[in-house]
């Protein structure tokens, strides 16, 4: 478990994250890092830091792509004593102009050249350091900023300190089944968002497993990130990933893989079942936020879809609404007032327990729309074309009426999809419209955005791509009209 050390001008680096045998391996990025290497790494960037002038309470924004830089960046920012915010950066040009506007940091690190490469898993970056004009000082005592995903609409400010940190790094002490010493972590979650970042970078350094990036975010390279090693290894990812993974008809044997960990959606339960059939190994799930971390986990699959609430987190229910227990408001700068209430965060996810303790999420609340004066849940509506044969993925919104964006195998799968949805869902639930994407647009923590503008925008553009005028696949299908109820 790691030390309650002093917070004070990044003590808590050293005390907790850089502490340990100096020749052991910490990270690996196509070669091993040891912990020596890294403490001398994080130095000699602290220096170039200070000589560009920052200081502890200053303020710092790491704009980088997964790399040793990136990580060296961040841990060096903090041993300063600084605020530090993560941009990923797969951000637009224009979104981190906005981002820094918001933010106001007074340095920020980025590659000296753009990178690309999609499915790249790491990058060898080299970096710059650029004073910003207007930056300032850290305003809140937060060690860390970060923006929210952002997939139903504009991004929150969302700031932990140091001590909430250290908290969500004592639950994942204490929960079985996440990596140890003597076993590795191949980290396929972004380490600028939390679950990579709190879940596979800080734990494992904390921890003492060995945190590897993949070279590539494909399936080859993922299960030869696998099979480079001999330790017990957990796979740290999204629901995406294990249907990437689920879709390999033949995978090679890897004993030394235990397990799948994945945040932020539910895994399709075809999904599961193949993992687990093709790799012999389990699918733990976790349910958490930005703003808190880790919440509650079913690391084993065995009690899936209830979970049990992380050892320390104070999970309640109220009006069937998730509500989490913290000891401050997580938003920085200008927030909703209501979702932060005399020490509780309403997470706009709906929930219940049952009698065993256990916290079942049902989506967000804003899935729950009225249709003719009828409830529906578009999570419901989701998981039942997701079930469908052909169907590879699909969002849910309230536009007009209900639509539905999907991803098939093929033109005759959609041509029988309102057939199969009429024997599945009531006509009042049915979507009035399906829309035929290559492709679910993602944020860039890999959530299925669920903003029906940015949705109907990729309808458009695909159509373009194609040159048709037209989606890959026709014209997007009209339900039956029964269905038009709104």
């Amino acid at each position: 478990m790691p030390k309650k050390a002093a917070c004070l001008e990044g003590a808590w680096i050293d005390d907790i994250l850089l502490e340990g045998d100096a020749d052991r391996t910490a990270l690996h990025l196509g070669r091993p890092v040891t912990l020596e290497e890294l403490r001398l790494l994080v130095a000699d960037e602290q220096e170039r830091l200070r000589a560009a002038g920052l200081v502890g309470g200053g303020t710092l924004a790491v704009r980088m792509p997964p790399s040793l830089a990136c990580v060296v960046a961040m841990l060096a920012g903090w041993r300063t004593g600084a605020q530090v915010a993560l941009l990923d950066h797969r951000l637009t040009t224009y979104e981190v102009g906005k981002a820094i506007a918001r933010l106001t940091p007074q340095l920020v690190v980025e590659p000296v050249e753009e990178v690309t490469g999609r499915l790249r898993g790491f990058f060898d970056v080299t970096t710059r350091i650029t004073p910003l004009h207007g930056g300032r000082p850290a305003a809140s005592p937060d060690a860390l900023l970060q923006l929210s995903s952002g997939s139903t609409g504009p991004s929150k400010v969302i700031g932990r300190p140091v001590g909430s940190l250290l908290a969500e790094l004592d639950r994942y002490a204490q929960l079985d089944g996440f990596p140890r010493r003597g076993e590795r972590a191949v980290v396929l979650a972004s380490v600028v968002h939390v679950l990579g970042l709190v879940g596979g970078l800080l734990h494992g350094l904390a921890s003492g497993a060995e945190v590897v990036l993949p070279g590539t975010q494909t399936v080859d390279g993922i299960l030869r990130a696998v099979a480079a090693g001999d330790e017990p290894t957990t796979l740290l990812g999204v629901p995406s990933q294990t249907a990437l993974l689920a879709a390999h008809r033949n995978p090679p044997h890897l004993p030394q893989l235990r397990r799948m960990i994945v945040g932020g959606e539910l895994v399709a339960a075809d999904v599961r079942e193949r993992f687990t059939r093709r790799y012999g190994a389990g699918l733990g799930v976790m349910y958490g936020m930005t703003e808190a971390g880790v919440i509650a986990t079913d690391l084993t699959g065995s009690t899936v879809p209830g979970l049990t609430p992380a050892p320390g987190m104070k999970v309640r229910v109220e009006d069937g609404q998730i509500l989490l227990g913290l000891p401050r408001t997580p938003y920085v700068g200008p927030a909703d007032p209501t979702r932060f209430v005399d020490g509780w965060l309403r997470t706009k996810d709906a929930g219940s327990f049952d009698a065993a303790g256990l916290l079942t999420v049902h989506g967000r609340l804003d899935a729950q729309v009225s249709i003719g004066g009828l409830k529906v849940d578009l999570a419901e509506v989701e998981e039942v074309l997701t079930s469908l044969p052909g169907v590879t993925d699909a969002v849910v919104v309230r536009g007009s009426g209900i639509e539905a964006f999907v991803t098939t195998t093929g033109q005759d799968v959609r041509a029988g999809l309102a057939a199969l949805l009429a024997a599945r869902l009531a006509p009042y639930k049915r979507p009035r419209v399906l829309h035929a994407l290559p492709e679910i647009p993602r944020t860039v923590t890999g959530k299925p955005v669920r903003n029906a503008d940015v949705l109907r925008a990729a309808v458009r553009t695909a159509a373009c791509t194609a040159g048709s005028g037209a989606a890959p696949g026709g014209d997007p299908a009209h339900l039956d009209p029964d269905t038009a109820l709104a």
